[in-house]
């Protein structure tokens, strides 16, 4: 049978460091996961309640296209709360996580062909979702000067329709300030670019917060999710925020690719916003889980990390200690029992010497997970010594 060359994208490795992890918890070994950028949380008890409740009276059927307008309003009323936007509803089109809506951007927004930039390390189902769609990932090698965030200069000149960025961004963690965010914006349109901000991890912040493209200006497309924040990553909701006169154009799309977002999942989401406490108690567990990554890891010999603004993830440079992450990655699950992965999924170019760490799970076990690190890692240095 003839097959599309849009299947030949790479796998996303850390999916196979879960795949291991999996058969050594079969064998009854206890794993300690960094590897997954997942909430070791459920979702709000609100939420859970919400959906109970409406499982009973209601047929939850499909929605509209754009989603429920109730959840669409919610989400308006989020950017007043977190940046003082006073955001037309209209504009906000809910959909399948985030996933969902890259395919509706890269639809919308690109003909076959356009070149569009990704900052590397990045996250990497942005370059394979890309090739998928028979668009041109143009790769931009951001500097750990610039916060491994890029920068007008990367893009000046490469004859790009379309820059996508993430702040705070995965691997990294880090974050592009307001003046920054606004320079890149700025010659994004300068060079008739389109902009697509991720923000995905936006409300996992540990000092200033997360700026978002909306406050700058209103030409943009915003992706983001209820997987991190809101701790829901299996319930496939998120939303994205377009242009007015994108709106008619993204739901047309989306009435052919997906319909609409499960609605089971849009009543819970609609809930979790409402559950402030509850997710601000998850905030302290990261901020806690970030503070004693960034104090062991070091003494466990991880001293090169980048130094994390949001989400929950530690991004090293580990090319002292190995000349091929996913080895090292495997050596460091098969010995120690600690999942991390390996920085191939996130830079082709430079990925063989780095990891990524994931801080997402409860205390004890990242404590866990950080005295086997300086276990393993001090057996490894004797014998290597």
């Amino acid at each position: 049978m003839r097959v599309s060359s849009r299947g030949d994208i790479d796998p996303f490795i850390v999916m196979d460091v879960m795949t291991r992890a999996a058969e050594l918890e079969a064998q009854g070994r206890h794993i300690v996961h960094m590897e997954v950028g997942q909430p070791g949380t459920p979702a709000p008890l609100g939420a859970r309640r919400a959906l109970t409740s409406a499982l009973e009276s209601e047929s939850l059927g499909y929605s509209l296209t754009v989603g429920m307008q109730d959840l669409r309003q919610r989400i308006a009323q989020l950017y007043d709360e977190w940046y003082g936007i006073d955001l037309d509803p209209e504009r906000v089109i809910v959909t399948t996580g985030s996933s969902g809506g890259f395919l509706l951007t890269f639809a919308s927004l690109f003909d076959a062909g356009a070149r569009v930039g990704i900052g590397a390390p990045g996250y990497p189902s942005y370059l394979q979702l890309l090739k998928a769609t028979d668009l041109e990932p143009v790769v931009l090698q951001t500097q750990e000067a610039a916060r491994f965030q890029p920068r007008p200069d990367d893009i000046r000149g490469r004859n790009l329709e379309g820059l996508m960025v993430a702040s705070p961004g995965n691997p990294s963690g880090t974050m592009l300030s307001r003046p920054a965010l606004t320079r890149l914006m700025e010659a994004a349109a300068d060079e008739e670019i389109s902009f697509i901000s991720d923000e995905i991890y936006h409300g996992l912040h540990y000092e200033d917060r997360a700026v978002s493209a909306l406050e700058i200006s209103d030409q943009a497309y915003v992706i983001n999710s209820f997987s991190k924040y809101f701790s829901m990553t299996g319930w496939r909701v998120g939303w994205m925020v377009v242009p007015e006169d994108h709106v008619r154009r993204v739901e047309r799309i989306a009435q052919h690719m997906f319909i609409c977002a499960p609605t089971a999942s849009q009543v819970a989401a609609c809930a979790a916003m409402d559950c402030p406490e509850e997710l601000n108690a998850n905030l302290t567990v990261y901020a806690r889980n970030r503070a004693l990554m960034l104090d062991q890891l070091p003494k466990a010999g991880f001293r090169r990390i980048a130094p994390p603004d949001g989400g929950f993830y530690l991004y090293a440079d580990v090319s002292d200690l190995t000349s091929d992450s996913r080895i090292f990655a495997r050596e460091i699950l098969e010995k120690a029992g600690v999942a991390v992965t390996p920085g191939l999924d996130f830079d082709k170019a430079r990925g063989k010497g780095t990891l990524r760490f994931s801080y997402a799970a409860a205390s004890e076990e990242i404590r866990e997970g950080l005295d086997r690190l300086k276990v393993f890692m001090a057996e490894r240095e004797a014998v290597r010594a």
